[in-house]
């Protein structure tokens, strides 16, 4: 399916992490047209989504986040890979977010959890087969009246508050060759969401291309890095598209994880 791109940017920029959720349910042809997207967004065969229109309550439950507890969401999305794919994290990132950012222009809150659940309930409610688990989820729902403090800190963590510059994420072409393209699709890299905001992800840049990497080896949270990379990839695609370029991704080996090429 072709990739909503002034869509998907706009949700980009408004987008917050949101853990405390309205006691109600949500309509129901929001939630068919989820589901049609879940079915239909397929950009990698080992990678999909599952909406699960029942309570999370037993996915979060006894699995205290850094964060606090999701409460009250009446659905979850499972993001689902098989293992036997090299650079399944990355594409889970990549097609999560997707469906975040679909959700989110939806009028959707939505909160990425990738640590702090428990993937074997997950797994048997989104119905995930034989070398398949469930990478990470997110809870769907409307937004609670009031941000919590646990909401509250992560919408402190988003935008550019406590951002790393583009100059500490960047090397390669110097910065004043850049090409506009590319300063749009690093600056939307540079918003995407990461575990507890370790944003891990660093960029190589030259005149056509930008290649993600990640900063060092080392995964903390028991979460990849490489999952927070494959979010940071679509939003470098959803910038270029906005700006009307094209490419395509190669993935790469560790620590590259992968290349983004401008196509004439």
């Amino acid at each position: 399916m072709l990739m909503p791109s002034s869509r998907w940017y706009s949700a980009i920029m408004t987008r917050r992490s949101r853990r405390q959720f309205a006691p109600k349910p949500v309509d129901v042809n929001i939630l068919a047209h989820i589901k049609r997207f879940c079915d239909e967004f397929r950009p990698f065969q080992t990678a999909r989504a599952v909406l699960v229109t029942e309570t999370p309550d037993k996915v979060f439950k006894g699995a205290i986040g850094h964060y606090g507890k999701i409460k009250g969401a009446p659905a979850f999305i499972a993001f689902i890979g098989n293992m036997d794919d090299p650079n399944i994290q990355e594409k889970v990132g990549y097609l999560g977010e997707g469906l975040i950012l679909e959700a989110t222009a939806s009028g959707l809150a939505t909160c990425w959890v990738g640590g702090f659940f428990r993937p074997e309930i997950a797994s048997l409610l989104a119905g995930a087969g034989q070398n398949e688990k469930v990478l990470a989820v997110t809870p769907v729902g409307y937004a609670g009246e009031d941000m919590s403090l646990e909401d509250k800190i992560m919408a402190g963590f988003g935008r550019n508050h406590r951002r790393k510059p583009l100059s500490e994420l960047v090397t390669g072409l110097e910065e004043i060759k850049w090409p506009a393209w590319m300063r749009e699709a690093l600056d939307a890299a540079r918003l995407a969401p990461s575990a507890v905001n370790r944003q891990p992800w660093r960029f190589h840049v030259e005149q056509d291309k930008i290649i993600v990497l990640v900063d060092n080896l080392k995964d903390t949270f028991n979460i990849s890095k490489r999952l927070d990379c494959g979010i940071a990839m679509l939003h470098i695609e959803v910038a270029a598209l906005h700006r009307d370029i094209k490419g395509e991704w190669e993935f790469l080996k560790s620590p590259e994880v992968a290349r983004f090429r401008f196509k004439n």
